[in-house]
């Protein structure tokens, strides 16, 4: 059978095919300590629920604009103002079914065949491939662990080309947790604007989980000459622990959201429209539920890094966002005779019964990623488990 040839360009997701190998040993009765998910443990709040149903009480199960009913983009438009210092009208914004679709409309409307997209690595899995999909042409900029994994604005000066139509910034980053700082952002803003034709989607959806007194900056909040080339990412998945809900939006000159919406009224057409009247409500009225994750996180944080810190051959840098601990288990690969990190990771899924994802999924040779999206208990227990089986 003839494939299409985008289809032989793309990988299938690496956290998914992880999961869900983590999945099949539990549905067999295997005592698995899953440390793949990225998704938060905690039950979407109750009053974001409570209005989810009432919607459907009130009859919101049909068609909306394609980006979305104009109450919610209202309300987009709200929080973005409040909580990054952001104006934006409704016009500007499209709902979309979760932050990953609205990445892939904005690859979508901006890069035709051989366009560049410079993509910071290491990376979420998904980034390169959204972009082969396209047509273009992912080109990474390797970054180090010493430089907390962040890129220099030389890098990025450097790998810009002819070609290059977007660079890519993801801040929170899933998977080192880096946070980047607005020094950094001043300066490659600087340099993004001495080109005419390229653009910033800047995926901010972790922007909830930032810790040591930190804060989330958006580069498109700098001036308005950046917000004019950037496209803001955002969602509830996390903030509001609504994964399944498929939620996302982003932010954009009018033009690029008139062309991202004009491509999702030819896919999904809109986000479900319950679902739509329960965001509103989560946007308007967050509570502290945002303020009690990320203190939980904190202490989990601190929790799993501390013990795998005490794991002979592991090395892990304190996160500075999001929920993922990037460890470095390149000396114990070595010792154990390893060949890499995907072997590294089936051993542990096997002899330990312990699931993460290999950095290499990531761009990242020699590292794991572990989610602490999940019990101090699973968190300790997995850390044993690990540090007996590298024993």
């Amino acid at each position: 059978m003839r494939l299409a040839q985008r289809v032989q360009r793309i990988k299938p997701s690496p956290t998914i095919a992880a999961a869900a190998k983590a999945r099949a040993l539990k549905a067999q009765g295997v005592d698995i300590c899953d440390l793949t998910v990225g998704e938060p443990d905690l039950d979407t709040p109750e009053f974001v629920k409570e209005a989810a149903i009432q919607a459907l009480r009130e009859g919101y199960t049909k068609y909306t604009d394609a980006r979305g009913m104009e109450p919610l983009r209202k309300a987009i438009c709200h929080k973005l103002e409040r909580d990054n210092g952001l104006h934006y009208t409704p016009d500007q914004i499209v709902a979309s079914c979760g932050a990953k679709h609205a990445l892939f409309n904005a690859f979508q409307a901006l890069i035709d065949p051989g366009d560049q997209v410079l993509i910071p690595a290491p990376y979420w899995v998904s980034y390169p491939d959204m972009v082969s999909v396209c047509d273009g042409e992912p080109v990474l900029i390797l970054t180090t662990e010493e430089n907390g994994f962040k890129p220099t604005p030389q890098q990025i000066a450097d790998a810009i080309t002819d070609r290059t139509r977007v660079l890519l910034i993801n801040s929170p980053c899933n998977p080192t947790g880096a946070v980047w700082e607005r020094e950094l952002l001043e300066e490659i803003a600087q340099i993004v604007l001495k080109h005419d034709d390229l653009f910033v989607i800047s995926d901010e959806v972790y922007e909830c989980l930032v810790y040591d007194g930190r804060q989330h900056v958006s580069i498109a909040s700098l001036n308005e000459r950046i917000k004019e080339r950037t496209i803001v990412v955002n969602a509830l998945s996390k903030t509001f622990a609504m994964t399944g809900w498929r939620l996302g939006y982003a932010a954009a000159p009018k033009p690029i959201a008139d062309a991202m919406a004009k491509i999702q009224s030819q896919s999904t057409t809109n986000p479900t429209a319950f679902v739509q009247v329960a965001a509103i409500k989560a946007l308007q009225e967050p509570g502290d539920f945002p303020r009690k994750m990320l203190e939980l996180y904190n202490f989990r944080r601190h929790l799993i890094v501390t013990a795998l810190n005490n794991i002979d051959g592991v090395k892990c840098r304190t996160p500075e966002g999001a929920f993922y601990a990037f460890a470095k288990f390149q000396e114990a690969i070595e010792r154990k005779g390893f060949k890499d990190d995907y072997e590294l990771c089936d051993y542990l899924l096997e002899k330990a019964h312990v699931a993460t994802v290999a950095g290499s999924a990531f761009g990242a040779p020699g590292y794991l990623r572990l989610s602490f999206a999940t019990s101090e208990d699973t968190l300790q227990e997995a850390a044993r488990r690990i540090k007996e089986a590298l024993a």
